[in-house]
């Protein structure tokens, strides 16, 4: 399991089982990953299940989910720190669409770049590959025809990054279930093209 070949550390542990090779965790109310930008407010307390990269590195992941409430979301996740941090996950919005997207948030602003689908969709493939201080985001419906999403610049970034996955519900209720499995890290599989 990848999980015992790195040392993965939570931020803010939720409840969770770690079974064959996955884990499935059920988010807390009130928990969310945002820095500033639009709204206002800044939140730094999502679910994380972490583990520090220094070399560029390739982060794949299977994500399937039950969302509970709006905004609840879920997916990859790398952070240099507070105010410098990208994820990438599916937001449920309502009984029609959800929002595949992308947070990066450079020196304390978060941006947010979506596309809508349909809200049936309860499962993706992510991958996060790096190449010095730049990240190259993708998804994917069946883990072999992968689409990209965006490519972004980490300012802050030095000598390594923490990546894994993570889970939040901004929404106070709270309960959401995300399983991740298929999860691996490579060396980066980012081509130069």
């Amino acid at each position: 399991m990848i999980i015992d070949k790195y040392p993965f550390l939570w931020s803010n542990e939720p409840k969770h089982v770690f079974e064959d090779g996955s884990v499935t965790l059920t988010t807390s109310g009130s928990t969310d990953f945002w820095q500033r930008t639009h709204y206002g407010f800044r939140a730094d307390n999502a679910h994380a299940l972490l583990t520090r990269i220094g070399d560029e590195f390739t982060l794949t992941a299977h994500c399937t989910f039950e969302a509970k409430n709006q905004y609840d979301q879920g997916g990859l996740y790398v952070r240099i720190d507070e105010e410098n941090w990208i994820k990438i996950s599916i937001e449920a919005e309502n009984d029609k669409i959800s929002r595949l997207g992308s947070v990066c948030t450079n020196l304390g602003y978060s941006d947010w770049a979506t596309v809508d689908i349909p809200a049936s969709i309860n499962s993706m493939y992510y991958r996060v590959s790096s190449k010095g201080d730049d990240l190259l985001v993708e998804y994917s419906y069946d883990g072999n025809d992968w689409t990209q999403m965006r490519i972004c610049h980490m300012h802050a970034h030095k000598d390594h990054y923490l990546a894994g996955m993570y889970a939040c519900s901004p929404k106070e209720a709270g309960g959401a279930v995300y399983t991740f499995d298929q999860i691996s890290i490579e060396k980066s599989m980012w081509k130069n093209e």
